[in-house]
């Protein structure tokens, strides 16, 4: 199971592979909408990367509520403990 600090460094290679961001900016408080332009068609790309991370599909009432890096770190731990 990977650690909080794993999936944010997981989290910050996709931001940059998949939507060219600086891995700098993604840090936990970051909101996905106001502070790193994701919009709902590059959450899709988000979730596909979760999926072939976790093996599992996401739950679309788990990822209603994500606004943050953090809400999104919340989601893959809770997909690894089930």
């Amino acid at each position: 199971m990977a650690t909080q600090q794993e999936i944010l460094n997981q989290l910050r290679d996709w931001m940059e592979e998949l939507f060219e961001i600086d891995p700098a900016k993604v840090q936990m408080e970051a909101h996905l909408y106001n502070d790193l332009d994701i919009d709902s068609i590059d959450a899709v790309d988000l979730i596909v990367k979760i999926r072939a991370l976790t093996g599992q599909q996401i739950k679309p009432e788990d990822f209603k509520s994500v606004r943050t890096i953090a809400d999104v770190v919340v989601v893959i731990e809770k997909m690894q403990i089930n």
